[in-house]
């Protein structure tokens, strides 16, 4: 049902037109009313049936939202409960490192004989969001799962988003099944809202969770469809985990406000301190950079030197082991959130001074590149959250600047730079750290998504927008074309004709 009311505004026209007398000044206006209106009446319109339809697609997507923000939110509180229960067993058992080789092997009997069709990991999501097709099979919420707490239990450096997505987008394509009728952008937007509330309930930053669900698929390019259902997903997600009695990390930044600034709800800017921090932010998105490249790098190393599955992570076990006697130290294993060694670099105290050494970042790096390169299961993010604050410590410490506010725009801009996710990582920063920084997050975690070029640790990432504005050589669809783009060591750039004829 749509109506309008047409109303007269003579009464309008002679205040457009103040220099004439009252009963002169409409006709002399109409005129100019009517190139603008096309008619000498204003039609008023509202449209009672885009409301009704709204309302519709609002309770569509509560009901399909909050059935999935309770499955994933159920699972994302099971996966961080058993992760705490296996890295206390590691710490308390410290001779699980030396069965890690064994591990590898075992994770990877288990893909080769139930999972070869969710060896994809997050790509695999990625490409169905994309283009919806088979699906994404159930089982690889379970399997994901119990891979990732096995490679923490001896003592793999790997993180937990990965895993919490795939549960997602495994567990929204379940849910999907159950309605056939779906049409398929809704089969889409599910999937999305999978991602956001394994993302939101892992983490605890529901918010980010649905921005990065929109912004991780195309970069330079966001579906606004999408911002109902995962936000909804996101929400119900992190509420049900914090039902479960899960809670979450608390990292503290120093305020510079107080009652002396009573005015002000963001830090005063400093010249001198946003230099510091754009230089921190470039040095973050080159980190970015390395890590995916090193990551991809080691994997394709494994992949194509070794033909045997089972015997990479076998391998890649013995690396990590051997990185440990090489260190000294086991401060990089595992997710590296905290520790009860109060000495040991942590994330936690790497907003410390004195929590972290000048190359925690890179050895963090190395361990988490050759754990997941070697086939181990787990996320990326968790590491990178490690790496970042540890290089922002170290930052800190050359710059003269807070030690704690470096530590945490690391945290968030080595991500951002890694997954392509500028906007999403802001906001994380504001729900973890609170918003009195938000212009320095905003700023470090721009220049690292900037510098880290087109890159990251999701290959089927796809390119809207090449992040300089202009266009890309070749014009590759994804990252992983553009890597395969880029020259190497032995050899120049190629051409994407090259690429498809190696393919074929």
């Amino acid at each position: 049902m749509e109506f309008a009311l047409n109303c007269r505004v003579d009464w309008l026209l002679v205040l457009m037109t103040p220099t004439l007398p009252g009963w002169e000044r409409a006709p002399r206006a109409l005129p100019i009313l009517k190139s603008v209106t096309g008619d000498s009446a204003m039609p008023f319109r509202i449209g009672l049936q885009e409301q009704a339809t709204l309302g519709w697609y609002l309770l569509k997507w509560l009901l399909l939202g909050t059935a999935l923000g309770l499955v994933v939110g159920s699972a994302c509180a099971l996966f961080l409960w058993s992760l705490e229960i296996v890295t206390t067993t590691r710490l308390q058992q410290p001779v699980l490192l030396y069965f890690l080789p064994l591990s590898g092997a075992a994770i990877a009997g288990l893909y080769m004989a139930i999972g070869k069709a969710v060896e994809g990991g997050n790509n695999l999501i990625v490409e169905e969001i994309h283009e919806p097709g088979g699906g994404v099979p159930l089982r690889m919420a379970p399997l994901i799962l119990i891979c990732t707490v096995i490679t923490h239990l001896f003592g793999g450096s790997a993180g937990r988003e990965g895993t919490a997505v795939q549960m997602g987008g495994s567990l929204a394509s379940g849910l999907a099944r159950l309605f056939p009728w779906l049409p398929r952008q809704d089969v889409r937007l599910l999937l999305m809202a999978g991602v956001a509330a394994g993302f939101g309930g892992v983490f605890g930053t529901p918010v980010a969770g649905a921005i990065f669900a929109m912004e991780v698929l195309i970069i330079g390019r966001m579906d606004s469809a999408a911002l109902v259902p995962c936000l909804i997903a996101a929400i119900v997600s992190d509420q049900v985990c914090l039902a479960w009695g899960i809670g979450h990390t608390q990292y503290h930044i120093a305020s510079v406000l107080g009652s002396s600034s009573p005015n002000l709800h963001l830090a005063p800017l400093s010249l001198s301190m946003l230099g510091k921090v754009a230089l921190a932010g470039l040095l973050f998105g080159l980190t970015s950079l390395l890590f995916a490249e090193l990551t991809h790098g080691l994997g394709n190393l494994f992949k194509t030197g070794i033909r045997n599955a089972i015997v990479r992570p076998v391998l890649g076990g013995l690396a990590v082991i051997g990185l440990v006697w090489m260190t000294g130290t086991r401060d990089y294993l595992g997710l590296g959130v905290s520790s009860p060694d109060p000495g040991a670099v942590t994330i936690v105290n790497c907003f410390q001074s004195g929590g972290a050494n000048t190359w925690s970042w890179l050895l963090k790096l190395i361990f988490t590149a050759v754990t997941l390169g070697s086939g181990f299961k787990g996320g990326e993010v968790t590491p990178l959250f490690f790496i970042g604050a540890a290089l922002g410590n170290t930052l800190a410490m050359l710059l003269g600047a807070p030690v704690d506010l470096f530590a945490a725009l690391g945290f968030l801009a080595v991500f951002a730079g890694a997954t392509n996710t500028p906007l999403a990582c802001t906001l994380m920063g504001i729900e973890l750290f609170g918003s009195e920084y938000t212009a320095y997050f905003a700023t470090a975690c721009t220049l690292a998504y900037l510098f880290s070029g087109h890159s990251g640790i999701y290959l089927s990432q796809r390119i809207g927008t090449p992040k300089h504005g202009g266009e890309l050589l070749d014009q590759p669809e994804n990252l992983r074309e553009a890597r395969k783009l880029r020259p190497t060591p032995f050899s120049g750039p190629q051409t994407t004709v090259e690429i498809s004829r190696k393919e074929q």
